[in-house]
């Protein structure tokens, strides 16, 4: 289980503030468990989690072991939950440069569709030359403006490279089960396909094919990252009471939101996490941020961003609160070295381990912001693994349905974010869409 410390809250909250929520945290639990809150038709990655390999994962397995073997790289083309998630899994587990010196049998991964930087495009286009590659498309529409630009380029190149047929042989489409272009496309050329349940939203996706596919494209053992999630569910699910750390957080970040505290910052002291931190940013930005409420979420890597916001985290204004997430070390250690000369002045850390070093900074990070009259929320996350990954993605997933209830939004809704989309559409003259 995640252990959820609040103990450096307490300047700013008192225990019988969290004790006078803990009704609101048990009804909006009930409400999310139930069924009977706005948005209840997109509660299915509720049941996402199961204890036995299904068909539909036992065919994600058969094609990433197929794209392993005949592609150097796979490109996943989505944007926002279907992009966010995958890569969040394969960095935390991987690194952030988990590519370099790839090939087939364990190909490069990369992402395309999530922006429209002609940059970006330009270096996938260098990224891909010469290689073998294949490519997944996600998109429960297939209209969404950013991947449906780069799917077409990317299945151009295919066709050219491949043939007609050769390409769809390279081709794979999580979508809708039933309707949508991209359902339409998929048919019609006879692609594999994944399905994304109509009641799982794309935030709330990172447990389907849309993320499960990548995963094991990447060599991730996607039955560990199930069973993880599954007994998180089995777990966070049940426990109903201030055990459960899943209330401790959704509790204690909306009093602090209550007394002011508006912007939260979910940091971790591992590069890799940074991802991850994005792919939590979307999840409760985009449930929370509606009808004027919400807390701004912002992720930052330590101890790098000590030297950049740890200024303003420091002394800026004081309308902050951060949750630090801490995993245990890793068994292969790295060992600091003697130096003669000591012109660095490092030799009174000689022979400690570089996680001693980052376990002080870290506690030394800690009392700093909470002196500096910052809450900090901390998480121990135990050993990561397979299973700590699939346990974080649910455990997230629940805290914001949770959270966002308290707060007293649609947690699955996201109107804001068709207004760009509308505005752009006038601009390109999109029929449909004139002023």
């Amino acid at each position: 289980m995640i252990k959820v410390d609040i103990s450096n809250v307490w300047g700013q909250l008192s225990l019988p503030d969290l004790l006078a929520i803990e009704k609101e945290i048990a009804a909006a639990h009930a409400t999310l468990a139930d069924g009977t809150g706005d948005g209840n038709d997109f509660l299915g990655w509720l049941k996402l989690p199961v204890a036995k390999e299904t068909p539909e994962m036992l065919r994600i397995r058969a094609a990433a072991e197929h794209i392993r073997q005949n592609s150097d790289v796979f490109v996943v083309v989505g944007i926002g939950g279907s992009y966010l998630g995958p890569r969040a899994a394969i960095e935390l587990m991987q690194g952030c440069n988990h590519n370099i010196g790839k090939g087939k049998g364990n190909p490069q991964i990369f992402f395309a569709g999530n922006g429209l930087s002609t940059r970006a495009w330009n270096e996938l286009m260098r990224l891909l030359e010469g290689k073998d590659f294949s490519l997944a498309v996600i998109s429960k529409s297939g209209t969404t403006t950013e991947p449906a630009i780069a799917f077409r380029g990317l299945k151009w190149m295919l066709e050219r490279k491949y043939g007609t047929d050769g390409a769809k042989k390279r081709i794979y489409a999580i979508t809708d089960p039933c309707k949508g272009a991209l359902r339409q496309m998929a048919t019609e050329e006879g692609w594999e396909t994944f399905v994304i349940p109509p009641d799982a939203g794309g935030r709330y996706s990172v447990l389907t094919a849309v993320g499960l596919l990548p995963m094991a494209v990447a060599g991730i053992d996607i039955r560990k990252v199930m069973a993880g999630a599954y007994e998180a569910k089995e777990t966070y699910d049940n426990l109903r009471s201030l055990e459960n750390p899943v209330w401790l957080y959704t509790g204690i970040r909306n009093l602090l939101y209550r007394s002011g505290k508006c912007i939260e910052i979910l940091e971790s002291f591992e590069p890799g996490f940074k991802m991850m931190g994005g792919w939590w940013q979307q999840l409760f930005g985009e449930s929370e941020g509606k009808d004027g409420k919400g807390i701004f979420p912002v992720t930052a890597e330590f101890t790098a961003d000590l030297h950049s916001l740890g200024q303003m985290i420091q002394q800026g204004e004081r309308n902050i609160f951060e949750t630090m997430i801490r995993f245990d070390a890793p068994q292969q250690k790295m060992t600091v070295g003697s130096d003669a000369k000591n012109l660095d002045g490092l030799n009174y850390l000689a022979g400690k381990t570089l996680d001693f070093v980052d376990e002080k900074a870290y506690l030394g990070t800690l009392a700093a912001h909470v002196d500096g009259g910052v809450p900090v929320i901390t998480m121990d996350m135990g050993e990561l693994n397979d299973e700590k990954l699939g346990e974080m993605f649910y455990f997230f997933e629940l805290c914001c349905g949770v959270s966002a209830y308290i707060l007293g939004v649609n947690p699955f809704n996201q109107p804001g974010v068709e207004f760009y989309k509308r505005n752009m559409f006038q601009l390109l003259g999109k029929p449909g869409y004139e002023v």
